[in-house]
């Protein structure tokens, strides 16, 4: 067998949305936004409040939260970044064998294009038109986008935007629990903090809801009951240790 005309290995065909395109690649980035501001307020919050429950002062409350802040973005960021890189290939993997698809098998890929056309209502003779006149003007693009669900080549996953995204997204939440348990004066502290992650998971509860076209009043309220229960346990966590130091 000619080595030219070996056929690359095939894998496997991600998941995709029928309705897949533009507004929903921006659905999906505006969802991992807000689950990284998620992860920000709650992981950062149940920290600082651990160690305010330890211990009153300042210095010891700055480098714990500052470094939950830094730690967390940047795990974030490389998370996302090895999970789109991810991605990035495997869509070029499918690109390139749509590309020798189309090169070896023409007609074949012309049928199969057909079909899917008719798959989606037309009749014989309309999906055979359609398919012809998009092999035509760009069988590539055409396939990518009927069979596939996929942008053009050069719409292809960024794992350096998604890294920088997922770390500000983190760092967002992050700040609002840290700047509470830091500024807010004596008993205060505790409560204020409480006070200012709830508000904020509700937020993003509401905007994941939002955002996925779900019921919004259960994702608020898992949300914030999962908030919560990190900040109670850590809370009861910090205090034993505090007493047992104390």
């Amino acid at each position: 067998m000619n080595a030219n005309n070996v056929r690359p290995a095939e894998p496997q065909h991600p998941a995709a949305d029928a309705h897949s395109g533009d507004h929903s690649q921006r659905l999906n980035w505006l969802r991992a936004g807000v689950l990284g501001a998620n992860d920000g307020v709650v992981s950062t919050a149940a920290l600082v409040v651990g160690v305010a429950a330890a211990t009153p002062e300042f210095t010891p409350l700055l480098i714990a939260g500052v470094s939950a802040l830094l730690a967390g973005a940047m795990s974030m960021a490389v998370g996302e970044s090895v999970s789109v890189s991810t991605q990035r290939d495997t869509e070029k993997a499918l690109i390139a064998k749509e590309k020798w698809e189309l090169e070896q098998m023409p007609e074949q890929e012309l049928e199969e294009l057909t079909q899917l056309y008719q798959a989606k209502g037309l009749q014989r003779e309309t999906a055979e038109q359609v398919a012809r006149e998009l092999h035509q003007h760009d069988a590539l693009a055409a396939h990518l986008e009927t069979e596939l669900h996929m942008g053009g080549e050069d719409e292809l996953t960024n794992p350096w935007v998604a890294a920088g995204a997922s770390a500000l997204a983190f760092t967002l939440g992050a700040i609002l629990p840290l700047l509470a348990v830091l500024f807010v004066p004596g008993a205060a502290k505790i409560p204020v903090t409480f006070a200012v992650v709830l508000v904020a998971l509700g937020i993003t509860g509401w905007l994941s809801a939002k955002l996925g076209q779900a019921p919004v009043r259960p994702a608020v309220l898992r949300v914030i009951g999962g908030g919560a229960l990190a900040l109670l346990i850590t809370f009861a966590i910090g205090s034993l240790l505090g007493t047992s130091v104390a």
